[in-house]
């Protein structure tokens, strides 16, 4: 016979209401409990990819089309176009049309408001632009940690036909001077 079991700290009117209650509840067979186990932690699949994808980038040789001409100064021209567009865009043969400044974004913000204001050149039909990256002045290590993010970014971008450094009087090892592929 099973023994029952009473809840203790009950008054005597208690107890009864809760032996009228539990009357024709069945004892659970002892091994049988199911319980669903604890779901397993959830996975930043996203935040993985990023980090990874960040890690590539940081990674990756330069393209081939990056050219080191004039000592520390890089410069791009997409491959299949006259060497003379890239002479014209360094000495300011092309107007600027448009300028962005990424003084003080972080490399994620800078990424995308670099691929915003791409977006919105092309839309308005912009070709010369000018991104100010900084010199690095008051980074740690003083190293310029936008400069060659900017420059891979774009030398990745299919609408960038060629970039060079700024002429000095636009902001020299700090901006970047970039020709967009016509509207088609």
């Amino acid at each position: 016979m099973t023994q029952r079991r009473t809840p203790v700290g009950l008054n005597p009117d208690e107890r009864a209401l809760f032996r009228e209650a539990v009357a024709d509840a069945v004892p659970l067979v002892s091994g049988k409990v199911h319980h669903e186990p604890p779901r397993p932690l959830p996975i930043p699949h996203q935040h993985l990819r990023d980090e990874a994808e960040a890690l590539n980038e940081s990674l990756a040789p330069a393209p081939i089309e990056v050219l080191l001409e004039g000592g520390d100064e890089l410069a791009f021209l997409r491959s299949g176009l006259a060497r003379t567009l890239l002479r014209d865009l360094r000495r300011g043969r092309w107007v600027t049309q448009a300028e962005l400044d990424l003084h003080g974004m972080s490399r994620i913000e800078a990424k995308q408001a670099l691929a915003e204001f791409l977006a919105a050149c092309l839309a308005q039909g912009h070709r010369c632009l000018r991104i100010v990256h900084g010199k690095g002045l008051r980074s740690p290590g003083r190293e310029p940690v936008l400069k060659e993010l900017v420059r891979h970014w774009l030398a990745q971008r299919n609408e960038v036909l060629a970039y060079c450094q700024a002429r000095a009087a636009d902001g020299g090892g700090g901006a970047v001077t970039v020709l967009l592929r016509g509207s088609r």
